[in-house]
């Protein structure tokens, strides 16, 4: 949630930790503050706010350093304030701390140390860490052994970085649960909590595993684990285009990251796909074939918008790979008791592969025996390293809290798997998954055109933007994108709204509708699909019971259907796909919604109040 950056080299640390943490902000965070230290003087500027009032701070004392800290802060222990903003100092105040996390024991480690005579001076469970620190650096101990002595202290999820006064050009972090990526340059160095904070410096990077220690200087890095034993980390090669973190031209990350969306499908497709053959070849798996053949249950676990996707995929999976499929939060699935066998595939769906819990469950699964495998966005990410196999999209690096282009690209890689399993299980012959394929290849174009639609959704959002509740309902392979329309719109534009299935609305929602609520109904069909025709009568009927009570309708409806949009208030079209594809494109039309809706709100939309982009504590 919060972000760490550090550097040690030539270059004006100041400039470097602003620099990082402006690429951090769309995290989430309520202050910010950096540490610098420059011939054995320590210097802390922190503001509460936003990033702009600490580079205020910055300019009415400005200071520089050779090496240094900085860090945005979501507050969970004390209140956002200048007090309690990160780096935090220990009893000497020659050692400041920047920390991720949460430690559950910090109540009483401060008691402890206060009986010693410390004097504490915030609210944060942070400030113990630098006091336990410093203890033990009073031992003579070098940083890094005391930072190691301090963390077999601590109870509960971290990622730390440390610098000390007394240890020049020197910085210490540590891993145990939030992620942590250490730069490697040329004479100088970096550590952050996410790539996009050094991407523009170095695209050499290792991240570190649980309990491992990187000690960073400018002429190099060691790796040990808690223990001090030396370890020798894989060194990865980010591809990711530095440019691609940027906006591009467009108001917002979000907006872009919506607009990324054909790019996005068709590199998760690039090179798994033949035509020819009427194949799907996934990336090399640790996964042997006849395990895909043997599995007779597939458990998807994820959160937030990766759950719908996972939802959207249970449908997809089931219809092509004939196999079931069970859904879970995340955060669900490790607080009970799951059967869970050999014979059971295990997927967990995570943008950032750094999700805690969707890492905690995939972990139960491991425990149990089972087959794993994440479909997630960022290589090297935990998620990634730990599970059996993984599937990775490849929709580039996604900046805004809202999930989008992330959200599209899960979905093809669901589909993707689904083709596997069908391909190894005979469900499916070589000229059905040909006919699959196709589809898939058509969509991007299919997403271009409905792109396309957004001056009409801009032109929408001026009758609803002040509305206060939203329905959106859908069937089948819609209901998951009517949650996530809903979703969406809550996230960034605070209002409250709610996805439920149609055929669900005389259960509860029909005593929502009056001629206040703006009612969203998902009405695509793919013609001469029975199933799919049947759904969309269902839902017609559906539509005709909301107008019945004075609901103000939004059809999202294929090209060249009249009769919804004619009982429709209002109606979005987009272009004609199968049954399955139809989804992919009706979530579009309601990111852009969301989107234009929070901006005439005056939302902060790429930044949304409470939210951080990558949850990595419970």
């Amino acid at each position: 949630m919060c972000g760490i950056v550090g550097y040690v080299g030539a270059k004006s640390v100041v400039a470097v930790l602003l620099d990082g943490l402006r690429r951090l902000e769309y995290r989430g965070y309520d202050s910010a503050g950096i540490a610098v230290i420059a011939d054995g003087q320590l210097e802390i500027r922190r503001a509460s706010g936003k990033l702009y009032n600490l580079e205020a701070a910055i300019q009415r004392a400005p200071l520089e350093g050779s090496y240094g800290v900085g860090h945005t802060r979501w507050a969970t222990h004390g209140r956002p304030t200048e007090e309690n903003a990160h780096p935090h100092r220990d009893a000497s105040g020659r050692i400041v701390v920047v920390h991720n996390g949460i430690i559950e024991n910090y109540l009483a480690l401060k008691r402890s140390l206060e009986q010693q005579g410390h004097t504490f001076l915030t609210q944060t469970d942070t400030e113990v860490i630098a006091h336990l620190i410093g203890r033990y650096r009073q031992a003579n101990l070098p940083l890094a052994a005391a930072v190691r002595r301090a963390l077999k202290d601590l109870v509960g999820m971290f990622a730390i970085a440390a610098v000390s006064a007394d240890e020049p050009n020197t910085i210490v972090a540590a891993r145990c649960g939030p992620p942590v990526v250490v730069g490697l340059g040329q004479d100088e160095n970096f550590v952050a909590s996410d790539v996009t904070a050094i991407l523009h410096h170095t695209r050499d990077v290792v991240f570190l595993d649980d309990e491992q220690v990187a000690v960073i200087q400018a002429d190099g890095v060691t790796f040990t684990d808690f223990a001090g034993r030396t370890l020798s980390p894989l060194v990865q090669r980010v591809m990711w285009d530095p440019v691609m973190a940027e906006k591009g031209g467009f108001k917002h990350f979000m907006l872009k990251e919506i607009h990324e969306q054909p790019r996005a499908v068709r590199d998760t497709l690039a090179g798994r796909v033949s035509l020819d053959e009427g194949r799907v070849y996934l990336d090399p798996m640790a996964i042997p074939d006849e395990a895909w053949r043997t599995f007779n249950r597939i458990v998807i676990t994820a959160c937030g918008t990766s759950w719908h996707a996972a939802l959207l995929g249970k449908v997809i999976i089931e219809e092509l790979a004939r196999l079931p499929v069970e859904v879970d939060y995340a955060s669900e699935f490790r607080y009970r008791n799951p059967l869970l066998d050999k014979h059971t595939l295990v997927v967990v769906i995570t943008q950032s592969g750094e999700t805690a819990d969707t890492v905690a469950a995939l972990r139960v699964a491991k425990q149990r025996g089972c087959s794993t495998l994440a479909i997630c966005n960022v290589p090297g990410s935990m998620a990634a390293r730990e599970a059996q196999a993984v599937f990775l999209t490849h929709a580039g690096p996604e900046i805004s809290v809202a999930s989008t282009k992330a959200f599209t690209s899960q979905i093809v890689a669901l589909y993707l798997l689904a083709l596997h399993l069908g391909q190894c299980r005979a469900t499916l012959t070589p000229s059905a998954i040909t006919q699959h394929i196709e589809q898939l290849l058509a969509l991007p174009t299919k997403l271009e055109a409905t792109l396309g639609q957004e001056a009409a959704v801009a032109e929408l959002s001026k009758e609803f933007f002040r509305a206060s509740d939203f329905l959106y309902l859908g069937r089948g392979v819609h209901f998951p994108i009517a949650l996530e329309g809903a979703l969406k719109l809550k996230e960034i534009s605070y209002i409250h709204a709610e996805g439920f299935p149609a055929g669900e609305m005389k259960h509860g929602p029909n005593a929502l509708i009056d001629e206040r609520l703006p009612v969203v109904m998902l009405l695509p069909c793919e013609t001469g699909n029975p199933a799919s025709e049947v759904r969309y009568e269902k839902t017609l009927s559906n539509l005709q019971e909301v107008k019945a009570r004075d609901g103000r309708v939004i059809a999202v409806v294929t090209e060249g259907d009249t009769q919804a949009a004619a009982l429709a208030e209002y109606a979005i079209t987009i272009p004609p796909a199968s049954d399955l594809l139809a989804a992919v494109l009706a979530i579009v039309p309601l990111q852009l919604l969301a989107y234009h809706i929070a901006v005439r709100r005056g939302c902060d939309v790429d930044q949304p109040r409470n939210l951080a982009k990558s949850v990595t504590v419970e």
